[in-house]
């Protein structure tokens, strides 16, 4: 059964595995019904609403990566209480964290919707696509609050063990999102506007399924009672402490990868509808060791919890083994598949030239990045995010802003801002080895608790432990 509740005992790789396939199943899922929006729009819609959901991609992926940041927090603290056996204080954390989840997700609704037209013209989206993009965006802040309900109550899943909710929520969401596409795009010609109608539907529907769950968990640990929501100062400051390092870490991502879209806008719509499309593809990559990285997170912050510190280690490079094995396979199957995968999502024979070659660029040097993810998921499982997020702040990200604003003018071709990557991935995996390796980030200490409050070796199993079963 995916998702096995106590995972400080067992077998190693079955239980990543466990985690592995079910979260990324439901990234997949979730990137399906994204891909549909641009399919749909592309076939539709013409080249110019393709390219106006394209610009608006990188910034969705802002929100998602500060919410996903945000949620991970939430995850280690509850995820290293449950290893502990301490079930009141996952209570306690559950309910601060989905109250922060409704405050978190206001702000952005409000400061989103507000910013946007600024942020894409910043961005230099195209003239023929700016109206497009600034309404779409605009539709999709609105569906805030339960974007960040979904991306936290889903994390609070993940950290007891259960995988299979949150997939089972996220198949729905994108039913929901594929049925409303087609209706509002193909019947009512809604064009941009109904595929952000659609996406919003969608998260509002995984919101409230979510919470649904966690509510009729009954004698669970995690149960969720809506009289019960408030901010505890204790867990909202380690979750913070843990997330908010983690959020910026992803906004930094989204700096340079809005940096990297103000460069592809610079070669023209063409371009940017092949990036778009190149996007959709190379994404199978990035939401493979996204999963990999929030399996070994969890598995990682429940044996710190337990007080287990040598299994942490030992699943940290099963995990990186699983990832080098997955990483072949997929940079293989897009290289050689690139020109009938691209044919997908466009019948521009101009369009599908540049993203195929686009793509096999990228797919032989995806082994260059296998330690970024890996590495910081073990890491912050053990509760220290701020070390990995400076590596790679730096690492990726300052160097990659540094790469487009100096090189790129110098070298205006779109092989050069994709040089960007592999630079990046070499310098901050080897940068990430040596702070594993010398870093004492696994120094156990049992939280400063009072002796015999610390995390029990010998902790009896729950009778609740195989939540997702």
């Amino acid at each position: 059964m995916w998702g096995s509740g106590d995972i400080t005992k067992g077998v190693i790789w079955k239980q990543l595995l466990a985690f592995f396939f079910p979260l990324w199943c439901g990234t997949f899922f979730q990137q399906l019904y994204n891909t549909v929006d641009t399919v749909v729009v592309g076939h539709f819609s013409g080249k110019v609403a393709l390219a106006a959901v394209g610009s608006t991609g990188t910034l969705v992926n802002l929100t998602v990566g500060i919410f996903v940041g945000l949620s991970s927090g939430a995850v280690v603290v509850i995820a290293q209480k449950y290893g502990a056996h301490r079930d009141k204080e996952v209570s306690t954390g559950v309910h601060t964290a989905l109250l922060l989840a409704v405050i978190i997700g206001a702000v952005f609704m409000a400061v989103g919707f507000a910013l946007t037209p600024w942020a894409l013209r910043v961005m230099g989206t195209t003239a023929d696509a700016l109206p497009g993009a600034i309404v779409y965006l605009r539709i999709y802040f609105l569906g805030m609050i339960p974007n960040v309900v979904y991306n936290m109550g889903t994390g609070v899943l993940r950290a007891v063990g259960d995988a299979r909710r949150p997939l089972v929520f996220l198949i729905a969401a994108s039913m929901c999102n594929i049925v409303l596409d087609l209706v509002l795009v193909i019947g009512f010609d809604l064009g941009v506007v109904g595929v952000a109608v659609a996406t919003v539907c969608s998260q509002l529907l995984s919101a409230v399924l979510v919470l649904l769950s966690l509510g009729h968990m009954r004698d669970k640990p995690v149960q969720f009672f809506p009289g019960k929501l408030r901010l505890s100062p204790g867990p909202a400051k380690a979750m913070l402490r843990i997330g908010v390092p983690s959020a910026l870490q992803s906004m930094m991502y989204s700096a340079s990868n809005i940096a990297i879209q103000a460069a592809i806008n610079s070669f023209g719509t063409d371009a940017v509808a092949a990036w778009t499309a190149y996007g959709k593809l190379d994404v199978v990559y990035w939401m493979t060791m996204t999963a990999l990285s929030q399996s070994i997170t969890t598995f990682a912050s429940q044996n710190y919890g337990a007080g287990k510190p040598e299994r942490l280690r030992r699943g940290t490079w099963v995990c990186t083994g699983i990832s080098a094995v997955l990483t072949a396979v997929i940079g293989l199957v897009m290289y050689t598949c690139a020109e009938p995968f691209m044919r997908i999502f466009t019948p521009d024979a101009d369009v599908m030239a540049l993203g195929v070659d686009m793509l096999r660029f990228v797919a032989p040097l995806y082994f260059t990045y296998i330690f970024v993810e890996i590495l910081p998921g073990a890491i912050r499982g053990a509760g220290r995010s701020l070390e990995p997020t400076l590596i790679t702040v730096i690492g990726i990200c300052g160097v990659r802003l540094l790469w487009l604003f100096f090189v790129v003018p110098a070298h205006h071709t779109i092989r050069m801002v994709q040089m960007s990557y592999p630079i990046t991935w070499i310098l901050t995996s080897l940068s990430m080895l040596l702070f594993y390796r010398f870093g004492h980030w696994l120094e156990y200490h049992p939280w400063s608790l009072p002796e015999n409050d610390a995390p029990n070796k010998a902790a009896p199993a729950r009778e609740d432990a195989a939540i997702s079963q």
